[in-house]
């Protein structure tokens, strides 16, 4: 699911700012993006962005900066300072005129005023970096719970469709079979085959027969998945993997049923079925 989530905590002169966004994705796929010292660090970090965050594309930047009235890390090289001074004194002598020495000329002159490495102290950032990462996920959690409510009252109303294709269906089951028989026994009579029936051949090929066009256990399979979808969406655990497998499996059955129903009243309704069913898949693939 998409998201955004941002949040900073300072910590022992360190201040930590940390962004995070989701884009949609199958798998959990999380990049960090922070300094390279602290690598170390980021095993840590992902597990506990992997709390709350279960699928989809996470990108985390983390940034820190030196609070105010921490240490500056700079470095002062009093020797040339004084070697640039005494060049000036030598070249206004050698001018016979003042060469005014100016503040800037000590900042441009290479290796007077140095800053300190940068680097960071592991535990000293690892303590300003965490609760600023936990208190992003969790306004990326509010966010992206937002935008599960959004799509929950989609998926509903399109599950409603859904139902009505599957209802219909199965009000037609139990006729499938008998007219099936009639179609047959038509056929035959038809071809001037006499029909003997209390033949047990002939009744047996028409068990057979009816057999294969009885849809009445994919329509209950069906009735079973499309509730179990609706008990998912009322759960509050990640299910955006569960519903991706049940569209499979509403999908087979409707399938199925159009397969061996071999009913065009049946065909329709299993097409409109599956049209609706491809934008619940669409759907289910935002969700966590």
């Amino acid at each position: 699911m998409t998201g955004f989530g941002r949040a900073e905590h300072a910590s022992e002169g360190i201040i930590a700012r940390v962004e995070i966004a989701t884009v949609n994705r199958k798998q959990a796929d999380i990049h960090f993006s922070l300094p390279r010292e602290l690598g170390e660090l980021e095993a840590g970090l992902k597990k506990t962005v992997l709390g709350a965050v279960s699928r989809g594309r996470v990108n985390i930047s983390i940034n820190l900066e030196r609070a105010s009235g921490s240490e500056e890390g700079l470095n002062l090289d009093t020797n040339r300072a004084k070697a640039l001074e005494a060049a000036f004194n030598e070249l206004s002598d050698i001018l016979n005129r003042a060469v005014k020495l100016e503040a800037s000329d000590f900042l441009r002159a290479p290796g007077i005023i140095t800053y300190e490495d940068s680097g960071w102290d592991t535990e000293e950032a690892r303590a300003a970096i965490e609760p600023a990462l936990s208190s992003a996920l969790e306004n990326l959690v509010v966010m992206r719970t937002a935008e599960g409510n959004d799509l929950k009252t989609d998926l509903l109303a399109r599950l409603i469709i859904l139902e009505d294709h599957a209802k219909v269906i199965a009000a037609t089951t139990p006729k499938i079979v008998i007219r099936q028989r009639e179609l047959l026994h038509n056929r035959l009579r038809d071809a001037g085959i006499d029909l003997d029936l209390n033949d047990e051949r002939l009744l047996k090929e028409i068990a057979i027969f009816a057999e294969r066009c009885d849809i009445s256990e994919e329509a209950t399979r069906l009735e079973s998945h499309i509730g179990r979808f609706r008990e998912y969406l009322d759960s509050d655990e990640p299910v955006g993997r569960s519903l991706d497998f049940l569209c499979q499996e509403i999908n087979r059955e409707f399938n199925t049923i159009g397969s061996k129903a071999n009913d065009s009243g049946i065909g329709q309704n299993v097409v409109g079925a599956k049209t609706e069913l491809e934008k619940i898949r669409e759907q289910v693939q935002n969700i966590e």
